[in-house]
């Protein structure tokens, strides 16, 4: 792969500051979704398109939303793992708070970003594994606690993810998932059931979503004595 300046000069960044709960957070993403960079052909080879290349870079409004749902969720005991955490603010909360974190991403430079940013807001760094759904991911190992933002928005996401979140869960577990109204929560939550969770939902407003409603979802599934 280049170093980080040459793949830098390639693409448009822009650097913001978020307030999530009782701190600021300095995030480094991709300036708008039109950026685009495959000089090492990582991207080609794990079959990233470049039109779904800068979903990873991008401040979603579901990536907000977990990020302040995670402010003050018990973590204490807990093996954490955010699943597709791009630019990483999930993650930097839960570091934040000392939470034994690991952040997960198939995008090949998404672990670049996270670096950055938890360079950028003086966090020690976050452990990393670059997992695809379609796996395997031996290295990665099971969780008590696994997280997402805005994670079903193709028609096959529910079974990949539902596939990976059965390798990767404990045998008693929480998954919780921000969803901002895509179709295919109802599939996945089908198959979730088969797995013996149970799903619970609550509704709330996501800032800044350009979808036709702003009232997403926050779902948990458990199974177990949580």
């Amino acid at each position: 792969m280049e170093d980080s300046d040459t793949f830098l000069s390639h693409i448009a960044v822009e650097t913001s500051t978020l307030r999530v709960g009782t701190h600021d957070y300095h995030v480094r993403s991709l300036r708008d979704r039109q950026q685009f960079w495959d000089g090492d052909q990582r991207s080609a080879e794990a079959g990233i398109s470049s039109a779904s290349w800068p979903l990873f870079g991008v401040l979603w409004p579901s990536g907000r939303a977990l990020a302040e749902e995670m402010c003050e969720f018990p973590i204490t005991g807990k093996r954490i793992l955010e699943v597709g955490c791009g630019i990483g603010l999930c993650s930097m909360v839960l570091q934040q708070r000392g939470a034994d974190i690991t952040a997960s991403d198939y995008h090949p430079v998404a672990e670049e970003f996270l670096r950055h940013n938890t360079d950028l807001n003086g966090l020690l760094p976050i452990h990393f594994q670059q997992a695809p759904w379609a796996g395997p991911n031996p290295e990665l190992g099971r969780f008590d606690l696994i997280v997402g933002s805005d994670l079903l928005y193709e028609r096959g996401h529910p079974a990949l993810l539902a596939e990976f979140l059965a390798c990767h869960a404990k045998p008693i577990a929480q998954i919780i998932l921000t969803d901002p109204g895509r179709t295919h929560c109802g599939q996945f939550s089908t198959k979730m059931a088969e797995q013996g969770y149970t799903r619970t939902e609550r509704r709330r407003h996501f800032t800044g979503s350009d979808l036709r409603t702003s009232r997403g979802r926050i779902m948990s599934f458990i199974r177990g004595e949580v």
